[in-house]
């Protein structure tokens, strides 16, 4: 959904691998959400609608927005090992960047 230049869109999806804690879990979900991300910037791009900022990704799990900032690793990410490289490979080149909104208010 495009309004008045901003980008919503919501979505869930079952994930096909148990995540051993819900900051896992979440951050599956944020790796899946930034290729979402990418995608829309690609097609609008061949729009010709400028993107320039960076899309803004929205989390309801601080734990999951601390690893994504954090390039240490961690027990906790060893199992997204790649799922984090990519995420902060995008946060570094400004691509995307990570916010939080508590679940409450989410609208979707």
């Amino acid at each position: 959904m495009f309004l008045g230049g901003n980008l919503v869109t919501w979505r869930s999806k079952k994930q096909h691998i148990i995540a051993r804690s819900s900051a896992e879990a979440e951050y599956r979900a944020m790796a899946q959400g930034v290729c979402e991300l990418l995608w829309m910037r690609t097609i609008l791009n061949d729009l010709k609608v400028a993107c320039e900022e960076p899309m803004i990704l929205y989390c309801d799990n601080k734990s999951a927005i601390s690893i994504a900032h954090n390039p240490v690793q961690h027990d906790r990410t060893k199992y997204i090992e790649i799922d984090r490289h990519f995420i902060k490979m995008k946060l570094d080149s400004s691509l995307i960047t990570t916010s939080y909104i508590p679940s409450g208010l989410q609208l979707a």
